[in-house]
């Protein structure tokens, strides 16, 4: 038995993507034998008090530490919040990695420390933490900064640039999510073959085409017979709102509505927006709980995704997976060799719009949604479907992570 730890900024009981990601493999790591230890935060990101109330958090070292149970895997949760000021953030981020590399070092035996990126710095910390435990380290590659930070020259460019040589050079191994990922950052490699391509996966247990109705509120997802196009997660930089909103206004003519659901920055501007345009066909709401996820996909007829001009190369929606698994078909705004567009272009499963023009790429779509029906659109979600099915269930994905960490805990014994 070798005794892992995953050092991750987000597990659960925080209900974010990247935590039920982790959670998962956490999970399959201990199907495998080895002895599991999580070290992360305090819920912060998507606090669920379902959740909170499963997996409850009790003080190991007051105010440094707390400690909870996630299906016999052992959590060290640092508190942490999610603070409004710029300045509490970035104290709370370095208090974060100072109090996790003291507490990743009261951890004996380590074999083999796996941590996912954002941020950067945790694979950095974790270089550290193998040296002084003589362990192997595995970084994983799920956002590549600092490009994704868009940043011009000076110091503290270079300075990111040089943390981010070492980690991907320091570290044992180095997985990356997608092709362009790969192609992007490889040449960043003294040793190329550390580099792995392992994609995200889907629960396909929990998401499936479910039967919504008498599930879901109705005042909030009335049955009708409107195309749904449904958008669900962060309202953030990551997305571009501004075609959303033009595309609605460009389509009141015809029996589509738009359902946005989730929280964050951008969402008061969408709000407002909505208001002003007067846009009667779109609904704004909150995050849903997880569970409710498949029955509120499975209500949606289309899924949008329009990637962020300034972000589109640097990051891939976990979320694309989880969409192809209840069998519902994408609208996608990405522009053209970006992870995204490169996933999808050959599954028959979604509509991509790589036109740059903000007024073409509006009109493409609107011109494709005149030409579309509920019939059409279900052949192209059972397209996408099969494609998980062969290839991104949680099962054969986990599996290649429990490979990589067999191999190197292997060749550490």
């Amino acid at each position: 038995m070798k005794r892992i730890l995953i050092h991750s900024l987000i597990f659960s009981p925080d209900g974010v993507s990247t935590a039920y990601l982790y959670n998962d493999i956490a999970l399959r790591l201990q199907k495998e034998g080895h002895e599991v230890v999580v070290l992360t935060t305090t819920p912060h990101f998507n606090i669920i008090e379902e959740q909170l109330e499963k997996q409850p958090m009790c003080w190991k070292i007051w105010g440094l530490c707390k400690e909870s149970n996630y299906h016999g895997i052992k959590v060290l949760h640092v508190p942490q919040k999610k603070f409004k000021s710029t300045l509490l953030r970035l104290i709370g981020f370095v208090y974060w990695h100072i109090v996790s590399f003291f507490i990743g070092l009261s951890i004996r035996h380590v074999d083999l420390i796996l941590s996912p990126s954002p941020p950067l710095t945790i694979g950095f910390l974790n270089l550290g933490l193998a040296k002084l435990k003589g362990c192997k380290v595995v970084y994983n590659v799920q956002e590549i900064y600092p490009d994704i930070l868009k940043m011009r020259g000076g110091l503290p460019l270079r300075f990111l640039k040089w943390m981010e040589r070492k980690v991907y050079n320091g570290s044992d191994a180095v997985t990356t999510i997608d092709q362009v990922f790969y192609d992007t950052i490889v040449d960043r490699f003294h040793d190329k073959d550390k580099l792995h391509i392992i994609p995200n996966f889907v629960d396909t247990d929990l998401y499936r085409p479910l039967e919504w109705k008498g599930i879901l509120d109705e005042h909030s997802f009335p049955d009708d017979e409107k195309i749904r196009v449904l958008y669900a997660g962060n309202i953030g930089f990551a997305q571009d709102w501004l075609p959303l909103l033009e595309l609605a206004q460009k389509t009141q003519d015809i029996p589509i509505e738009y359902i946005v659901i989730g929280e964050g920055v951008k969402k008061p501007y969408l709000e407002d927006e909505k208001q002003k345009r007067g846009l009667k066909n779109m609904r704004i709401l909150p995050y849903q709980p997880r569970n409710l996820m498949p029955y509120i996909l499975s209500y949606s007829d289309l899924n949008f995704i329009f990637m962020s001009p300034q972000m589109e190369g640097d990051g891939f929606p976990s979320k694309v997976y989880t969409i192809m698994a209840c069998e519902r078909p994408l609208l996608v705004i990405s522009g053209k060799h970006t992870p995204i567009v490169n996933f999808l272009q050959d599954k028959g499963c979604a509509k991509l719009v790589t036109e740059k023009d903000e007024n073409r790429k509006v009109e493409e779509m609107v011109s494709w949604l005149h030409s579309i029906d509920k019939k059409m659109l279900k052949e192209m979600g059972w397209c996408g479907a099969a494609c998980i099915q062969q290839n991104y269930t949680k099962d054969i994905v986990t599996g290649m992570y429990a490979n990589l960490v067999n191999q190197l805990t292997e060749d550490k014994s």
